[in-house]
């Protein structure tokens, strides 16, 4: 999926679905559910592995809770979606901190630009995305999952992140390139690997 543009819904006219949720209209609000699960659940295994599931479904709680006050369309709504997620997910990292249960895990720094490694992290599998990303400095690899993954635009994700606009850009310009060369690494690799087998 191309970091510009959001990909087109599974199964559901997003605006209808949107508000018909608002409305409490069950079913809408499921079938936005999961359209948007995937995305935000590769977001939040890749930068809390252990608490994702319950991190996912503190923000659906959330999401519930104040939807009959949301106003916007799909991006808003996405938008909204991952921000409230990030706050869930500070908010569990601050209870663990005060309780000593798990270390503190800091967020990565992820940027999100136009890149070929963006293409290809969209044609892996999402646990092998979600491990290549993972594998980046934090802050690059946030912007690169909301940028990328999650298909937020670089002021929404400037927002989730609290940084400028520019600073996004550079986060994810740099994980996308550091992207691209581990999986030229392991192309090579694998194209040895092959050869040796011959």
């Amino acid at each position: 999926m191309p970091t510009g543009e959001l990909s087109p819904p599974t199964g559901c006219n997003f605006a209808e679905a949107l508000d018909a949720a608002r409305e409490g209209d069950e079913q809408a609000l499921t079938a936005l559910w999961r359209e948007l699960q995937p995305a935000l659940l590769r977001y939040l295994r890749a930068v809390d592995p252990g608490a994702a599931e319950d991190i996912a479904s503190d923000t659906w709680l959330e999401v519930t809770r104040r939807l009959d006050r949301f106003t916007g369309g799909e991006r808003e709504f996405r938008g909204w979606l991952f921000t409230i997620a990030r706050h869930r997910l500070i908010d569990a990292r601050r209870r663990a901190a005060r309780h000593r249960t798990a270390p503190l895990a800091w967020l990565p720094e992820r940027p999100g630009a136009d890149d070929p490694a963006a293409d290809v992290l969209t044609g892996l599998s999402t646990e092998a995305s979600v491990r290549l990303v993972s594998e980046l400095p934090p802050e690059q690899a946030e912007a690169v999952l909301l940028r990328v993954m999650a298909g937020l635009d670089t002021e929404r994700v400037a927002r989730i992140m609290g940084k400028q606009p520019g600073n996004v850009r550079v986060l994810s310009h740099r994980g996308l390139r550091s992207l691209a060369r581990r999986l030229t690494v392991l192309a090579a690799a694998a194209n040895v690997s092959e050869a040796a087998a011959l």
